[in-house]
């Protein structure tokens, strides 16, 4: 299908999706890719992740880029060739890309049951009191997805889900908190929003405006 959603995260930043359900030639056929990105696509086992990576390029094309305006730095970290920041996520069924004015975190996630049963390992599980199961799914994916997003911004080498990255408390209604980086003795501030789509999350993490939650 085309573009399944245009999300404005802030004035800055915009968040598109793209359902994959088209057949891989679909996707061949309609995506210019530059060597390096088709050598990466053939090298590929899974045919999901495939359609992924080239549903991205979809994404880009329909806001006016290629697939030749993206870059990836030493770190893995993508970049577009005019200064716009982008972050790219895929997930099963979905592929995203935000792109804005100043640094973006982009993290799209399926609930699922088993992020429960690794929580611990990545939060203060404390965050779940008092939720019923599947609010407790919904808020854990919301959360790994606020970490996954900053460490996307920052991505720097050491840096703990569970030891660095901090959410304030939330309800899930909100759509939106405030996340902190404690790493190397410096406090950096986040603000992060956040939604379903289907059986998917999203979040959205980028700078912090002092507005945010007024």
């Amino acid at each position: 299908m085309p573009l399944y959603k245009e999300i404005v995260c802030n004035e800055n930043a915009k968040l598109y999706l793209w359902k994959i359900t088209e057949e891989i030639e679909f996707f061949k056929h309609a995506v210019l890719l530059k060597d390096v990105s088709q050598k990466r696509v053939d090298a590929m086992k899974s045919e999901s992740h495939q359609k992924g990576f080239l549903a991205v390029r979809m994404l880009l094309q329909h806001v006016g880029y290629t697939d030749f305006d993206l870059y990836y730095d030493a770190f893995g970290k993508p970049h577009l060739s005019d200064g716009k920041c982008i972050s790219i996520s895929h997930s099963h069924t979905f592929s995203a890309i935000a792109i804005s004015d100043q640094p973006i975190g982009l993290d799209v996630e399926q609930v699922k049951e088993k992020v429960l049963k690794i929580a611990s390992r990545f939060m203060d599980v404390s965050h779940l009191e008092n939720l019923s199961d599947a609010e407790k799914m919904k808020k854990a994916t919301v959360i790994w997805g606020i970490k996954e997003s900053i460490f996307k911004i920052k991505n720097e080498t050491g840096i703990s889900f569970p030891k660095h990255i901090f959410e304030e408390e939330f309800n899930l209604e909100s759509k939106k908190t405030i996340a902190q980086l404690q790493f190397n003795a410096k406090t950096e501030n986040f603000n992060v929003v956040f939604d379903s789509v289907e059986e998917y999350i999203y979040v959205c993490a980028f700078e912090v405006d002092p507005n945010f939650l007024q």
